[in-house]
C-alpha cells in the first residue's frame, strides 16, 4: 500500500516546490507582490489579534498599525511600533496636530504586507539595503505631506514641493503609500488603494488606469515659450502659435513651421521673462468670418503709451488687423486699428484671451490685476473693466467706432455699469474656451475659464460664464487646491475625431503638468471631474517634459499641449504636444479631412477699397481726405479751380498755366497766345492727361 501511495506522494512534493519556486519568482519579479522588508510574506493575523480600529482613532503605535493592518501585516505584536529607523526620532519631532498624524500613519509603513515595495523599487534595481527613509508615496499624499509638515520637522523638508515628491513619490505605477483604506483628501491620488478594502482590486484598478491612458505626441520643437495654438477656420488645418515675445508662426498640416512669421509685433509687445509675469503677446482670435474678411484680433501689454493718465505700469491693448491681399501667411501691418485699451498697475493677474461665441460676438476676458482698494483710488477713471468678461459685436458698419454694444448685454441701458460687460467678478482668468457642441440644448452658450478664489488665493475654481453673473458670490462648477504650487491652466472642450473617448470633455491641468478632465452627465447636467492620465510607456512613445504654458486647438478639434523649459539658457526649448488615443488609430478613415490652399482675400471690399479700411460686414471706411464707395476720390477743401483736378487729399493737380493750392494763380512765366492752334491744344491737353494718370496711378 505504501509502495503503491509514492508516485503520488512525490508527485505532490514536486507541485509544492514547483509552487513554491514559482511564488518566489514571481516575488521578485512582480512589483506588488505581497513581501516584507526582509523578503518574507506577511503573517496573517490570529483572530484574537484582529480588533476592529479605526486607522484614525487616538492612541497611535501598537494600536494604530494594528487598525491599520488588522489582517495581514509585517510586524509582530511586539513589532507594531512602526519605523525602526534612527530617523524615527527626528519625524517625531513636531508641534503641528495634523503633522503629527500624517508621521504617525508613515511609521506604520513597514508593518504593510507590500512593505518590500514600498521602500524599494524592484524595477529601478534597488536592494533592501538602500531604503528610503520615507516609503514611495502617492502622489497627493505626498503633496499633503510636504505642505503640512513643512516647518515642523527641525532639518527636513528643505526643498520645493515638486523637488521633494520627485523623489519620495511614486513614479511607475507600483504600491504607494497609504496602501489601507483612508479618506480621501486631496483627490484619486492620495490613497494606493482608492477606498478598496481588497488589495487585489487596488490590482486591477490600476492595471485598468494603466490601459485607459492617453498618449502625446510632439509634433514640433524649438519654439520660444509658446503660450497658445488656434486655428483660422478657413479649411487650410494651418495651426496659429503664439509666443510670448510677439511672433505668431504658422505649422502647416504638413508638419512644418514657416520661416516668416504670421505676425510680428514684438517691437510694439513688452515681454516679462521673471516667473509669473504674465505680459507679453496674450490672445489670439479669428473673426468666424475670416476666409472672406480676413480679420483677426490679438490681445498682447505695451508701454507705448498712447495716452497717460494717472500711475500705471502697462497698458492692455486689444488691435484689430487684416491678413495681406497678396500673401495669405502674413498680416498687413498697415492694417492695424486699436480696439481696446485698459491700463495695469501689476504684472499679473491680467487675462487679456479673446475668443468669439457661437453667437458671433468677441469676448474679452480681464482680470483683476491684483488690485487693491488704495490702486482703486489712484485708478479712477481709468478704466471699469477690471474683473469682467466683456462681449462686443465686431460686425458693426460704423467707420468711426470699432464696435458696437449688443442689444441683449446685461447693462445694455445701465448707467451704473459699462454696457460692455457680460459678466464680471473674475480674478486671475488663466484661459477660457467656449464649447461649439453643448450637450445641454437649453443652454446656447458655454463658456469655461480656469480662474483663482478670490477668498482663497491658493485654492483654484473652474466657471461656467453666464450673463449678468457676479462670480465673487456665484458657485463655480469645481473648487480644489492646485496639486502643486504651479497655477491651473484652463484647456479646450475636445470635440475631435481621434478619440471617442475624450469626447465632450474639457481638458484643463496645472503649470506642474498634472492634468483632470471635466464632463458634463447627459442626465443629471452635472459636471464629473477625473484625472487625465499621459502615460509614457508601452504603446506611448512620446514623453512630456517641462511646465505647461497653454493648452491648444486645431480645425479638426484636436487638443495641444504647450511646454516650455524653465531655463533662462535654453530660449528655444519650447515644444507643441498633440494629445491621442492609442486605443484608435492616428487619423481614422472617418476623421480624415482635405486640407484646402491657403487663399487670398477676394472680397469685394478687399479688391477695390484702396485708401481706406474694410469693415468685417464689407464695408469701405475711407481716411480722411477720401471719399466714394471705395475711397478712391480725393477730396480737396477749398475745392480745385481753373479746371484742376484733386488727386490727393489737398492736393490740386493744376492745369498748364496755373499755379497754387487749388490753382487759383495764373502762371506768369508762360507767354499766352490768345488765338493758340488746335495742335497746340491738342498737346497741352494730353500731357494734363499723362500728368493726372500718373498721380492715379
Amino acid at each position: 500500500m505504501m509502495l503503491k501511495m509514492l508516485p503520488f506522494k512525490l508527485l505532490l512534493v514536486a507541485v509544492v516546490l514547483c509552487f513554491f519556486e514559482g511564488d518566489a519568482k514571481f516575488g521578485e519579479s512582480g512589483a506588488r507582490r505581497r513581501r516584507c522588508l526582509n523578503g518574507t510574506p506577511p503573517r496573517r493575523l490570529k483572530k484574537r489579534d484582529r480588533r476592529v480600529l479605526s486607522p484614525e482613532a487616538p492612541g497611535g503605535g501598537e494600536a494604530m498599525c494594528r487598525g491599520l493592518y488588522p489582517r495581514l501585516s509585517c510586524c509582530s505584536r511586539s513589532e507594531a511600533q512602526g519605523l525602526p529607523h534612527p530617523e524615527a526620532k527626528v519625524l517625531s519631532v513636531t508641534n503641528n496636530t495634523e503633522c503629527a498624524k500624517l508621521l504617525e500613519e508613515i511609521k506604520c509603513a513597514h508593518c504593510s504586507p507590500h512593505a518590500q515595495n514600498l521602500f524599494h523599487s524592484p524595477e529601478k534595481g534597488e536592494t533592501p539595503e538602500k531604503e528610503l527613509m520615507l516609503p514611495y508615496l502617492c502622489k497627493d499624499y505626498c503633496k499633503e505631506f510636504y505642505y503640512t509638515c513643512r516647518g515642523h520637522i527641525p532639518g527636513f523638508l528643505q526643498t520645493t514641493a515638486d523637488e521633494f515628491c520627485y523623489y519620495y513619490a511614486r513614479k511607475d505605477g507600483g504600491v504607494c503609500f497609504p496602501d489601507f483604506p483612508r479618506k480621501q483628501v486631496r483627490g484619486p491620488a492620495s490613497n494606493s488603494l482608492d477606498h478598496m478594502e481588497e488589495y487585489d482590486k487596488e490590482e486591477e484598478i490600476s492595471r485598468k488606469h494603466k490601459h485607459n491612458c492617453f498618449c502625446i505626441q510632439e509634433v514640433v520643437s524649438g519654439l520660444r515659450q509658446p503660450v497658445g495654438a488656434v486655428h483660422c477656420g478657413d479649411g487650410s488645418h494651418r495651426l496659429f502659435v503664439l509666443e510670448k515675445e510677439g511672433y505668431v508662426k504658422i505649422f502647416t498640416p504638413e508638419g512644418d513651421i514657416l520661416k516668416e512669421p504670421f505676425l510680428d509685433i514684438h517691437k510694439l509687445v513688452q515681454s516679462g521673462i521673471k516667473g509669473g509675469d504674465e505680459r507679453g503677446l496674450l490672445s489670439l482670435a479669428f473673426h468666424p468670418n475670416y476666409k472672406k474678411n480676413g480679420k483677426l484680433y490679438v490681445s498682447y501689454t505695451t508701454n507705448q503709451e498712447r495716452w497717460a493718465i494717472g500711475p500705471h505700469d502697462h497698458i492692455l491693448r486689444v488691435v484689430e488687423y487684416t491678413v495681406s491681399r497678396k500673401n495669405p501667411h502674413q498680416v498687413d501691418m498697415r492694417t492695424a486699428r486699436v480696439f481696446l485699451e485698459v491700463a495695469e498697475l501689476h504684472r499679473k493677474h491680467l487675462g487679456g484671451q479673446l475668443l468669439f461665441g457661437p453667437d458671433g460676438f468677441l469676448y474679452i476676458f480681464l482680470g483683476d490685476g491684483m488690485i487693491t482698494l488704495d490702486d482703486m483710488e489712484e485708478m479712477d477713471g481709468l478704466s471699469d473693466f477690471t474683473g469682467s468678461v466683456l462681449r462686443l459685436d465686431v460686425n458693426t458698419d460704423l467707420c468711426n467706432v470699432p464696435y458696437s454694444i449688443p442689444r441683449s448685454n446685461p447693462h445694455f441701458n445701465s448707467t451704473n455699469q459699462p454696457p460692455e460687460i457680460f459678466a464680471h467678478g473674475l480674478h486671475n482668468p488663466g484661459r477660457c474656451a467656449v464649447d461649439r457642441h453643448p450637450t445641454d440644448v437649453n443652454v446656447n452658450l458655454t463658456i469655461l475659464c480656469s480662474d483663482s478664489n478670490g477668498k482663497n488665493r491658493s485654492s483654484a475654481r473652474i466657471l461656467q460664464i453666464i450673463k449678468g453673473k457676479d462670480y465673487e458670490s456665484e458657485p463655480s462648477l469645481l473648487e480644489f487646491k492646485p496639486f502643486s504650487s504651479g497655477s491651473l491652466v484652463g484647456g479646450f472642450v475636445y470635440r475631435g475625431c481621434q478619440s471617442e473617448r475624450l469626447y465632450g470633455s474639457y481638458v484643463f491641468g496645472d503649470r506642474n503638468g498634472n492634468f483632470l478632465t471635466l464632463q458634463q452627465s447627459p442626465a443629471t447636467k452635472q459636471w464629473q471631474e477625473k484625472p487625465l492620465c499621459l502615460g509614457n510607456t508601452g504603446s506611448c512613445r512620446g514623453f512630456f517634459s517641462g511646465p505647461v504654458l497653454g493648452f491648444g486647438e486645431d480645425e479638426l478639434g484636436e487638443i495641444y499641449i504647450l511646454s516650455s523649459s524653465k531655463s533662462m539658457t535654453q530660449p528655444h526649448s519650447g515644444k507643441l504636444y498633440k494629445i491621442v488615443d492609442p486605443k484608435r488609430p492616428l487619423v481614422p478613415e472617418e476623421c480624415k479631412r482635405t486640407a484646402q490652399p491657403a487663399q487670398i482675400l477676394t472680397s469685394e471690399c478687399s479688391r477695390h477699397c484702396r485708401n481706406g479700411h474694410c469693415t468685417p460686414t464689407g464695408k469701405c471706411c475711407c481716411n480722411q481726405g477720401w471719399e466714394g464707395e471705395f475711397c478712391r476720390t480725393a477730396k480737396c477743401d477749398p475745392a480745385c479751380r481753373h479746371g484742376g483736378v484733386c488727386v490727393r487729399p489737398n492736393k490740386c493737380l493744376c492745369k498748364k498755366g496755373y499755379l497754387g493750392p487749388q490753382c487759383e494763380q495764373v502762371d506768369r512765366n508762360i507767354r499766352r497766345v490768345t488765338r493758340a492752334g488746335i495742335l497746340d491744344q491738342i498737346l497741352d491737353m494730353t500731357s494734363y492727361l499723362l500728368d493726372l494718370t500718373s498721380y492715379i496711378v
